[in-house]
C-alpha cells in the first residue's frame, strides 16, 4: 500500500506515524511536506499526523489547512481514497472543511496526556474492519484543544450515518456526547484525537492501534 505522511512544523508524531505504517505494510511511507504541492504518483493513503503545526498560535489546525500540500490532499479525498488525521490532523481536517464540527481547549484547561479506554462504535470501515469483535480499547491522548463540538444537528446527523467511529469510555476533554473519532459521510475521511501510531508495540504499552493500519491494508 503506497502511502504518504503529510509533515508540518510544528508536527512530532510523523515519525511515529511512519514507523506504524512501515510495521503493517511492509513499505515506508513517502514523507511529504507541507509545502510540496502533489503527492507522490500511486499514492493510496495519506495520514496527517499529530503534533503542534504552526506551534499552534492560532485556532489548532487553521495556518496548517492553507498550506500548499492541502489542495492535493481534498482532491485524494474527493476521489473517494482514504485519509486518517490523528489529534493535529483531525484539527487540521475539520479545519480544511473535510470533517465537520470543531475542536476546543479541553474542558478542563490543562492538556491531557494519558492512556484512555475506548469504545469501537462502527467496525464497517475501512479504518475499523480488522476491529471485528473487539469493542473497547486502550489507545494514548496528548491535546489541549481535543474538545470536540458540534451543534445538534450535526452530531444527530453523525450519529445517524454511524459516522462517530471511537467515543471515550472516560472522556478526558469534554469532547460532545464522549466522542474520539468521526469519519466523513462517504467514510473514506477520519479524524481522531488518540494516537494509534503510539500503540503499536507491546513495549510501548501496548497493541491497540495496530488494527487502524491493519484495517486500511486489508481495504486496499
Amino acid at each position: 500500500m503506497k502511502s504518504a505522511v503529510i509533515v508540518f512544523p510544528g508536527s512530532n508524531c510523523d515519525r511515529d506515524a511512519h514507523d506504524a505504517i512501515a510495521r503493517v505494510t511492509g513499505e515506508k511511507p513517502a514523507m511529504v511536506w507541507h509545502q510540496d504541492t502533489a503527492l507522490p504518483d500511486g499514492t493510496e493513503f495519506v495520514m496527517l499526523p499529530g503534533g503542534f503545526s504552526y506551534g499552534d498560535y492560532l485556532r489548532c489546525g487553521a495556518m496548517a489547512s492553507t498550506s500548499g500540500i492541502i489542495p492535493a490532499v481534498k482532491a485524494h479525498a474527493t476521489r473517494g481514497a482514504p485519509v486518517l488525521g490523528v489529534c493535529n490532523g483531525f484539527q487540521i481536517l475539520i479545519e480544511t472543511g473535510l470533517l465537520p464540527g470543531a475542536l476546543m481547549r479541553n474542558s478542563n484547561l490543562l492538556f491531557v496526556c494519558e492512556r484512555t479506554p475506548l469504545t469501537v462504535e462502527n467496525e464497517n470501515t475501512v479504518f475499523t474492519s480488522a476491529y471485528a469483535g473487539q469493542r473497547e480499547l486502550t489507545i494514548p491522548v496528548a491535546h489541549h484543544d481535543g474538545n470536540y463540538f458540534a451543534d445538534d444537528e450535526t452530531l444527530d446527523a453523525l450519529e445517524g450515518n454511524n459516522q462517530v467511529i471511537f467515543r471515550y469510555a472516560r472522556n478526558p476533554n469534554g469532547s460532545a456526547r464522549d466522542i474520539a473519532g468521526i469519519m466523513n459521510e462517504q467514510g473514506n475521511v477520519m479524524g481522531m484525537m488518540p494516537h494509534p501510531e503510539r500503540a503499536v508495540d507491546e513495549l510501548h504499552g501496548g497493541t491497540d492501534g495496530l488494527a487502524v493500519f491493519e484495517s486500511l491494508l486489508g481495504s486496499a
